[in-house]
């Protein structure tokens, strides 16, 4: 009985719950009322409007409890990353320092202030209620976002990017912060959290050194935990390279969390959803199959559920009327199908770990 939809005004105090429970807090769902009223007007504007490129649009979705009326999660899309600031991360790199005349080359590995993710759709503010982490509907949440990407292509980037909490202590705080970001900033990890949550991030630029960070000059501490992702979001992490996303060398500046990036091409959900035409059938009648995410044509009236692969002999795809009401869909109209289930993401080195 879940669904995913865009956000309506009446999910604001679900949202307010969502972004006070995440763990941990999200830079991009700050829980902050002003900025939540925000998310939800610039979401429905974005879906409203007719788009031929990516520009400062966020897409906002919840996931709905169909029996019940709740609200257990949410998720966004920014189709632009840096359309209003530059999105800025670190990336990493490898200085070589040679001298022929004392025999000495060493590779260093250094940090150094980059935007270059700036062009690239994001998805991002993802929490879901503890209730269900674990469970398809933590899937359904996080990959229904690319279902409304592989049905609108021209409102997003071809590339795709996620960000991932880095490591905190156990008194949720970034070892990462306390040797780099600590040092320009009169505040700590929390509050910088929050600062760039609810206001612009024109900072970053006007307060960071703008000069490559050598990582032999952090503590051991910071250095441990560049590309880590918080113990909270491993799954999600493992999930996202599972889909095709690799690791790239960008990490975030605040916490030196993990960033995976990909060309949408490549991603397991845009290369295999098909189109099928609806076939209403009893539920006793159809035939036990893999679940699939399906997903209507509409855009402002989007809509995606979890349901059986039953697929018919002429390639129709055999759904309840229950399930058609849920999309909003009649018999002979054409919805998008995926697999629910992802290969093992491949135990191989990527980018981010050469």
């Amino acid at each position: 009985m879940l669904l995913i939809r865009p956000v309506k005004t009446d999910d604001l105090p679900a949202l307010e719950r969502l972004a006070a429970r995440a763990v941990p807090p999200l830079t991009n769902l700050p829980a902050h009322r002003e900025r939540l009223v925000e998310r939800i007007a610039r979401s429905q504007e974005a879906f409203s409007r007719d788009i031929d490129a990516p520009g400062d649009e966020q897409y906002t979705f919840v996931l709905e409890d169909i029996k019940g009326g709740d609200v257990l999660g949410t998720a966004s899309i920014r189709a632009h990353a840096g359309a209003q600031d530059a999105y800025y991360t670190y990336r990493r790199e490898t200085l070589i320092h040679a001298s022929q005349q004392l025999n000495v080359r060493r590779e260093v590995e250094t940090l150094a202030l980059s935007h270059e993710v700036s062009e690239a759709s994001l998805l991002c503010a993802f929490t879901l209620d503890a209730r269900y982490k674990g469970t398809p509907a933590e899937s359904l949440l996080r990959r229904a976002r690319l279902m409304f990407i592989a049905q609108y292509p021209e409102r997003f980037s071809t590339t795709l990017a996620v960000a991932f909490p880095g490591y905190l202590d156990e008194k949720g705080e970034s070892p990462f912060w306390a040797s780099v970001g600590q040092h320009f900033f009169a505040c700590g990890y929390e509050a910088i959290n929050h600062i760039a949550g609810v206001r612009s991030k024109s900072f970053i630029a006007e307060v960071m050194p703008q000069f490559p960070l050598y990582l032999p000059l952090l503590t051991d501490e910071a250095r441990a935990v560049i590309g880590h992702e918080h113990p909270a979001h491993e799954t999600a992490l493992q999930e996202m390279l599972a889909e095709g996303f690799t690791r790239s060398r960008h990490v975030d500046i605040f916490d030196a969390g993990p960033l995976v990036e990909a060309q949408r091409e490549r991603l397991e959900t845009c290369r295999k959803a098909a189109w099928h035409p609806v076939r209403l059938r009893p539920a006793s009648t159809l035939p036990k199959a893999e679940p699939v995410m399906i997903a209507n044509q509409k855009r402002e009236g989007f809509r995606c559920i979890m349901a059986s692969y039953a697929l018919s002999l002429t390639g129709q795809l055999m759904l309840t009327a229950e399930h058609a009401e849920r999309l909003g869909v009649e018999e002979g109209r054409a919805v998008l199908a995926a697999p629910l289930a992802l290969p093992s993401a491949p135990n191989v080195l990527d980018e981010g770990e050469m």
